[in-house]
C-alpha cells in the first residue's frame, strides 16, 4: 500500500480498544477500532496470507 498524504498506518492503545488508522490511496484514512482478541485474529489472518 502506497502511503497518502493523510499519514502513514498506526495503531494506539485506547483504554481497553486499539484503534488502527490506515491511510486509503484516494486520501482520508480508515479508522477501525479492535479488541485485544480482535487484533490477534487479524494478526493472524495476516500472517497467513503473507508467509
Amino acid at each position: 500500500m502506497r502511503p497518502s498524504g493523510d499519514g502513514p498506518m498506526e495503531v494506539t492503545k485506547e483504554g481497553r480498544s486499539l484503534i488502527m488508522r490506515v491511510p486509503l490511496e484516494g486520501g482520508g484514512r480508515l479508522v477501525v477500532e479492535l479488541n485485544a482478541s480482535e487484533a490477534e485474529n487479524l494478526k493472524e489472518c495476516l500472517v497467513g496470507v503473507t508467509e
